[in-house]
């Protein structure tokens, strides 16, 4: 089982519709406007012709056309690239228009534009308490579009603050799930695993926004620090731990060293060295290799011993 199934549970999964209220996105009835335009045109010239060299029963014939012409202008429109036309009919939803291009479709239809490009939401800088308990700021960046037009109008009051809303809160529970840092070195940490914590903040945002027809494409955290009060304490905290993990580091060094050169001694038969004298040996070439400054050697011109 990975890191990102062993999340547990979103809040954001007791979010959903009542049985049968939620909607579902079906294409809209439209003719190409092109043929439209020239039916339409039509009309108007034939009523324009009755009304004009015709009299009595065709006059008003000809005023029935002038209306069904003025009427069917109505029923034209143009749906932009990545641009989507929702149609109404009577408060009743009857289909979304997603081809772009000039079309004309049942005039009594009301139609509301809704947009289908990429988006970028920052969310603000938020201060919560990580899984330790420390105050810390969090952002992140969501990267979404509309994908099911009729839940985004119909299901939700107004999706993109439904989005704003949904991004804080979800960010708001991850912030609780992980540590800012993990001193340990085992589990995942906002600091240390920012793309499991950015795949684990995108399937949570998932689950909560699917309802609103919104997809996901990107979440990312964009800010991440210690709240100012315990700032100056972290970094500390921080500060210690590298110069343990690198004096740890240097002391592994040189005891590898150490026993590299007391190998060579003894396999090259340059020099015979009593217990005693191997203990002074490596005392000195350890202060020598683990001194943080440098060191002034001693020489012994005298007798070994």
């Amino acid at each position: 089982m990975s890191e990102l199934e062993k999340v547990p549970p979103t809040a954001g999964q007791g979010i959903s519709p009542q049985s049968g209220i939620a909607s579902v996105e079906r294409r809209a009835f439209g003719l190409p406007g092109v043929p439209a335009v020239l039916l339409w045109l039509l009309v108007v010239i034939v009523a324009a012709g009755v009304l004009i060299f015709g009299g009595g029963a065709l006059s008003l014939l000809g005023f029935l056309l002038g209306v069904l012409a003025f009427f069917g202008l109505i029923g034209f429109f143009i749906v932009q690239p990545n641009q989507a036309s929702v149609l109404t009919l009577f408060g009743r939803y009857v289909g979304t228009e997603r081809r772009n291009g000039f079309y004309w479709t049942n005039p009594f239809t009301v139609r509301k534009r809704v947009s289908l490009r990429i988006r970028n939401f920052n969310s603000e800088r938020l201060k919560v308490n990580d899984l330790m308990g420390n105050p810390i700021e969090i952002a992140a960046v969501i990267v979404w579009r509309v994908v099911d037009t009729a839940r985004a109008l119909f299901d939700v009051e107004d999706y993109g603050g439904f989005v704003e809303i949904q991004a804080e809160t979800a960010l708001r529970h991850l912030a609780s799930q992980y540590p800012y840092d993990n001193y340990e070195e085992s589990g995942l940490s906002l600091r240390g695993n920012a793309d499991l914590v950015a795949e684990a903040l995108g399937h949570e945002l998932t689950t909560r926004l699917r309802h609103a027809g919104v997809e996901v494409l990107e979440a990312r955290l964009s800010h991440l620090a210690y709240a100012p009060e315990i700032a100056g304490a972290m970094l500390q905290r921080q500060q210690a731990s590298a110069i343990i993990a690198a004096r740890s580091q240097i002391v592994a060094g040189a005891v590898g060293m150490v026993e590299m050169a007391l190998k060579q001694l003894s396999e090259q038969n340059i020099v015979q060295l009593d217990e005693e004298r191997k203990a002074q040996m490596v005392s000195n070439l350890l202060v020598v290799l683990t001194s943080e400054r440098g060191t002034q050697p001693v020489v012994n011109a005298g007798s070994l011993y």
